[in-house]
C-alpha cells in the first residue's frame, strides 16, 4: 500500500486491518515511526509491515530482495500516493501522480499480484461537458490544469501497464468523516469556512450577492474507504472504474449556505455569471487579488464546481445491499462544521 499515512490512506488502512490483512506499506526511512505510531493508534502495529522505499524512485526504491521474497504472495497493491493540491507545480504533478504510479504499477507487475487497485479522481475527466460515466476514460476532454492532465496520465498507466488485474476508483472532492467530522487539510469547501465564520457578524436574514457557480460533489471520506474496501473485495469487478461520488449534482452555492447556515451569518445568491470574476477591475482580477486577501486561494474558486456530472451506476450496483451509501450533506455537515471550529479553524 502507498500513502498509507495519508488522509484517505490512514481510513483506508483501517478497514483492511479489521479485515485481518497483513498489509505491507511503503514509507521514507525517515517516516517509518510515522507509520509505526499510526499502527500502534490503530491497535495493529503486528499487522502492517514498513517497506522503506521512496514514491519518485524506480520501482518505488523497493530492494530487489524484498520483490524477489514476496513474489506471488501479494493479494491486493493498492496505490493512494499522489498529489491532491490544485496549487501544486506541474513539476510536483508529474513527479507524483505520473512517475509515482508508473513504480508502483512496476512493482505490482513484479509481485505479480492478485490486483491492483488505482485510486484516480474525477479530475481525469478535465473540462468534460456532460455527463461522465464509469465505462468512459479517454474521451478527447480538455485537460487544462497539471493535476488534472497527471490524474489523466496516471490512470491511463494503471489501465495500459499493469499486468495484473487492476480496478480504478476515481473519488470527487473528498471531505471529512461524516462520523467525527475528522479532516487533516483545507481543501473544498473549507477554503469557505473562514469567511462564512466571519459574516456570522453580519444579520442572517442578509442576502450576499455572487457569482453563480455551477455543480461540485463532495463526498465523506469513510463513504470513500468504506466504498473501496467493498468493491475491492468483490470478485468480478477486475477492468473498471467506479465514481465515489454523490449521486446527485450539488449546487455549490447550496453546499456554502449549508454551512453558512451553521455559521449563522448570511447566506449567498447567484446573481451574476462566474466569467464577471475575470472582468479587470481597478483593482486587478478578482480571482487574482481579492480572494487571496479573503483567504481563498484562487484555484479553488477555478475548481469548486464541474463541468460535467458523474454517473455512478455502476458503482451503486456493485454496493447493492452492502448498506454503502453518501449520506447526505445537511445530515453530517454539522458534524464537519463543529470539527473545523474545533480543530482547524485556528490553523492547528
Amino acid at each position: 500500500m502507498t500513502g498509507a499515512t495519508g488522509f484517505i490512506g490512514r481510513h483506508l488502512l483501517a478497514r483492511l486491518l479489521e479485515r485481518g490483512h497483513e498489509v505491507h506499506a511503503l514509507a521514507r526511512r525517515q517516516s517509518v515511526g510515522k507509520l509505526e505510531e499510526l499502527a500502534d493508534r490503530l491497535g495493529a502495529s503486528g499487522q502492517v509491515k514498513p517497506v522503506v522505499g521512496d514514491l519518485g524512485k524506480p520501482r518505488l526504491g523497493i530492494r530487489r530482495a524484498w520483490l524477489r521474497d514476496h513474489e506471488g504472495s501479494v493479494e491486493h497493491v493498492f496505490h493512494l500516493a499522489a498529489v491532491y493540491d490544485m496549487e501544486a507545480s506541474e513539476e510536483a504533478n508529474e513527479t507524483a501522480n505520473v512517475g509515482g504510479t508508473r513504480h508502483a504499477v512496476d512493482v505490482a507487475n513484479a509481485l505479480r499480484a492478485g490486483h491492483l487497485h488505482h485510486v484516480s479522481s474525477v479530475a481525469a475527466a478535465g473540462s468534460y461537458v456532460g455527463t461522465f460515466t464509469e465505462d468512459m476514460f479517454d474521451e478527447g476532454q480538455p485537460l487544462d490544469h497539471p493535476y488534472h492532465r497527471t490524474k489523466f496520465e496516471s490512470e491511463r498507466i494503471a489501465r495500459v501497464e499493469s499486468e495484473v488485474p487492476w480496478r480504478v476508483y476515481r473519488p470527487a472532492i473528498v471531505v471529512g468523516d461524516s462520523r467525527t467530522g475528522e479532516m487533516d487539510k483545507v481543501d473544498g469547501p473549507y477554503y469557505f469556512f473562514p469567511l462564512l465564520d466571519a459574516s456570522s457578524r453580519l444579520p442572517s436574514a442578509l442576502r450576499l450577492l455572487a457569482p453563480r457557480l455551477g455543480d461540485t460533489n463532495l463526498v465523506p471520506v469513510d463513504y470513500v474507504v468504506d466504498a473501496m474496501d467493498a468493491l475491492a473485495h468483490e470478485p468480478g469487478l477486475d477492468g473498471r472504474a467506479f465514481h465515489l461520488v454523490n449521486p446527485e449534482p450539488q449546487p455549490t452555492l447550496d453546499v456554502i449556505n449549508v454551512f453558512a447556515s451553521l455559521a449563522g451569518g448570511p447566506k449567498l445568491v447567484g446573481a451574476f455569471p462566474r466569467e464577471t470574476l475575470d472582468l479587470p477591475l481597478r483593482l486587478g482580477p478578482v480571482r487574482d487579488k481579492l480572494l487571496p486577501q479573503l483567504g481563498i486561494p484562487a484555484a479553488a474558486l477555478d475548481h469548486a464546481s464541474f463541468t460535467c456530472t458523474f454517473g455512478s451506476r455502476a458503482t451503486r450496483k456493485a454496493l447493492a445491499g452492502t448498506g454503502i451509501e453518501v449520506p447526505p450533506l445537511e445530515d453530517y455537515a454539522p458534524v464537519l462544521w463543529r470539527y473545523w471550529k474545533e480543530h482547524m479553524r485556528d490553523g492547528h
